[in-house]
This record gives C-alpha cells, structure tokens and sequence, in this order.
C-alpha cells in the first residue's frame, strides 16, 4: 500500500531522524537520488544541457548538491537563483564541479538557458509552499513549462500544495516529481498528480519516523487481498446476496446497469426491485435476477433477504422513490446511497441516522448539497470535504470525480490511483454502484467495498472510447487479472 503523509508530518519525521544522524545526511541522501534519476532521465550525462531553478529553501540546496554530481559527470550545468538567499553548502559543491550560476532577473539569459536546457530541474519550492507562486517564481515556472526539455520536479512540483495537491495559478508541470522520504498526499490527488508527472519516491530513512498516514492508496496486491473468493463450501447465499432499488419509467438503463455491475462482479445473488418499466428491461437483459415488481408507494419489504442494498440510480425523486428510500434505509443491512437517493436523503439527512453501516457515492454536485457548500469549493479542495462529510454524516463517503477519494471518520483518505477520463460518460457511475454493492454484500467493510470498487471500476474504464456497458464487460477480466496476482500483505 502506499501511504502519503502531510507537509508537518514529514518535517516532524525528518527532525527526529536528523537529530540522530550527522548534519546534512538528508540533503546528500535526497542529492544522490535526485541525481541519479536525472541521470537516468538524460541517458548521456555528458555533455547534456541541465539548468537548475533554485529557490531559497532546503530543495533548491537538493537540486544544487544534485547538479554538482551531474557537473562532474560532464553536464553542462546552469543554475538560475530565484530566491532571496541560496544554500550555501550547495552552491560551493555546483561551483566546485564546474557549475555556472544566473540570476533570475537577467530575462534574455534564462530565457535562453531553460530553452536549450535538455532537463530542467524545479527546485524553485518545496513542501512548504502555499497559495500562488509569487515572482520570479510564477515566470520561472511558466517558462520551465514552454521549455523543449524535460522537467524534474524536486519532492513537489513549485505551485502544487503537498498536503492536498491544490494549485492557485501558476505551477511546474512535470515530466517526473522526485519526492524523498514518503510521498506527499498533494501528489496523489488532481490537479496535483497531473503536475506530478511520474512520482518516483527516495528512501532517505524516515520510515520508522513517520506517523500513521494522511492518506493512502491502494495496489493490485492490496485489492488481491480484499477480494472475496469462493471455495468449496460456497454457494449463492454465502457468495452474498445484492439488493437493487433502483431505475424509474424514466429512467430503465440506470437499473440494468446497476444490475449489470452487480452480476458481473461475481454476485451470489441479485435480488431487483422496481416499477414496472425497468422490471421489463432488467429481466430481458439479465434473467439471472430475482425480480420484485413494485406498485406506486410501495417499499421493499416482500423483496427477501439480501446481505447489503445499491439505493438510487435512476431512482427519481418523487413520493415514490422517497417511500421505497425510506424502506431501504429502514432495514438492517448495509446501504449504498447513490444518485437520486442523494438527492432525497440531502432533504432529510435524518434518513442517514441507521444502526447499520450506509456508504453513500457522490459527485461534487450531490456532495454540495448535502453539505451546503458551492461545488465548485468541493471541487477545489476534495480532500477537506470528503473528510467533512464522513465526519458531519457518520457514514462512509466515495467521492467521484477526476480523483476518487474515499473518507470514513478515524482513517486514512484512501485516493483511487486508476481512474480514466474515459469513465466521464453517463451510466458509469450506475455501475460502479451494482459493483461496490456487490462487494459490501460479500462482507467487505464499506471502506474496502468502496476503495476495491473504485480500483477494478478504474481498470475497466481505462481503454476507451467506451459505454457504461463496455465497462460492465470488462468487469470480469478485470476481477480475474488482479485475483491472480501475487497477494501480497497489504
């Protein structure tokens, strides 16, 4: 599992593991290994064309102490000094090697040296840094973006909050971040893991120094873990049995594919219940299903035993999609709430208070109404509101969205690494739903249901152009392959 850990957790573990150690080991340490990936990144060091954006804190001592090894590999090094100070020790070494220096305000010079530069090193700012660049950072950056050369970020690219990934204007989009110690949880989630580029993390020591985590994010071996399996004594009922309320005349497809996900991930049991119109097409398309017709005003208590409910796709929101809610959520198993039962429990939130375990799988937009606040600002800062909701709710959340969080009180944010544009298309969202529910009734907490869920969901939908129901196809290789991994403890 990778964990990622704030900007005050890191520097509270590098101040305990440096007063145990000679002064400036963490700088030499963090040094060789953002030299030798630049290394690697440049293929032929000698001769090749680096310049080093330097700021006045610690990285921009990491990048000058790495651009001294690469000057005394045969790198034509440039370093251009944006800061109001530069740390010492590291100039003296980059001088030492046959480095050059610049300063940032000598336009027609750096512009000249980042456009010929065949790697630029950005060690402008580091975990620190909050809000926007301020000059000449913010120039800097912009022109280390146009540059032809590829771009290093040291330990966060400048402009990206390491504690949650936020950007306010201007930031170092990177062909590659490296980050030392633990990864930082701004370069997990958009829109900074889009300016990340390819995160490579270096050991400097800190492991046995750091707290629990901020955050975290699963692997193929992590979800290998969690996946039920079947064995010799399973059968339909032990395999889990899903209820699905979900679907309207209106709306028919969000049934079928909240079905379709359900079955497809391995379901013992799919128990349906709706209106007339989604029962015809669920049962055409998956006559698998143990169908209940309900009448107007009707709930879901004739459908039979189910292990866990999927309660909203396509549901409507009218009086009575609010009765078969409001039986759902009256009985004593795990509930998924999603889409239109959102949109009905953000009008009651008292429909959450249950003594069994509710999951709820919101957009930005059904989130800002169920707390109150623009969707825009949920957008903006998903980590923070994602925590609030589990938190001011009391009940699991997954977040959907360009990076999927999920948030229940006391744990680590777990931050969905797979998702794919491509998944930006109606219905998918119905499908995640019938697959998470799946999972839930198969014994998985809602906090693994949700993490596992968004993880296979994320695979599925990574080979586009692609419909919903192309990923509900894919849903059963994608169970396959992760299966037969190597499991790992996770």
């Amino acid at each position: 599992m990778r964990t990622a850990y704030t900007s005050n957790q890191i520097r509270a573990a590098e101040a305990a593991l440096m007063a145990t150690v000679p002064e400036g080991t963490l700088m030499e340490r963090a040094a060789t290994g953002l030299a030798v990936i630049c290394a690697r990144m440049l293929g032929a060091v000698y001769g090749s064309r680096v310049v080093l954006l330097v700021g006045s804190g610690d990285n921009g001592g990491d990048a000058l102490y790495a651009g001294a090894r690469l000057a005394s590999r045969g790198a034509r090094v440039d370093a251009i000094l944006a800061g109001s100070r530069v740390h010492a020790g590291g100039l003296e070494a980059l001088r030492r090697a046959g480095g050059r220096t610049s300063d940032a305000r000598d336009d027609a010079a750096v512009r000249g040296l980042i456009g010929a530069a065949v790697l630029v090193v950005d060690g402008l700012v580091g975990i620190g840094g909050t809000g926007p660049l301020r000059e000449p950072y913010a120039t800097l950056a912009g022109l280390a973006n146009d540059a032809p050369g590829e771009v290093v970020a040291v330990d966060v690219p400048s402009g990206v909050d390491a504690a949650d990934g936020r950007v306010d204007g201007t930031a170092i989009t990177a062909d590659a971040t490296v980050t030392f110690g633990a990864w930082k949880t701004g370069l997990l989630v958009d829109p900074g893991s889009r300016h990340a580029g390819r995160a490579e993390l270096v050991d400097i020591g800190l492991g046995s120094y750091l707290p629990d985590p901020d955050a975290s994010a699963l692997t193929d071996a992590d979800v290998a873990l969690r996946l039920p399996r079947p064995d010799a004594t399973s059968d339909k009922y032990r395999r889990g049995v899903i209820g699905i309320a979900a679907g309207s005349e209106r709306y028919t497809g969000a049934a079928v594919l909240a079905v379709g996900g359900a079955i497809r991930a391995g379901a013992g049991m799919v128990r349906y219940a709706g209106v007339a119109e989604p029962v015809a097409q669920v049962r055409a398309r998956w006559p698998e299903t143990v169908i209940t017709t309900l009448a107007p005003g009707e709930g879901i208590e004739e459908v039979g035993r189910v292990q866990a409910w999927v309660l909203g796709p396509g549901l409507g929101t009218d009086e009575d999609a609010l009765a078969i809610a409001r039986s759902v959520l009256a009985s004593d198993v795990p509930v998924l709430v999603d889409a239109d039962a959102l949109t009905l429990v953000a009008k009651d939130r008292t429909l959450l208070r249950r003594t069994a375990p509710v999951l709820i799988t919101p957009h930005a937009g059904e989130l800002s109404r169920l707390l109150d606040v623009p969707r825009a600002r949920i957008e903006a800062r998903g980590l923070e509101h994602v925590r609030r909701a589990a938190a001011e709710l009391g009940v699991t959340v997954l977040l959907k969205g360009s990076t999927t969080l999920v948030a229940e009180e006391g744990r680590p944010v777990r931050i969905n690494p797979t998702g794919s544009p491509w998944l930006a298309t109606g219905g998918t969202g119905d499908v995640l739903a019938g697959l998470t529910g799946t999972l839930l009734a198969a014994g998985l907490s809602g906090y693994d249901a949700a993490s596992c869920a968004a993880y296979l969901h994320g695979i599925a939908g990574q080979r586009g152009p692609l419909a919903a129901g192309d990923v509900v196809e894919a849903i059963p290789e994608v169970v396959r392959s992760i299966m037969n991994r190597p499991r790992e403890d996770g």
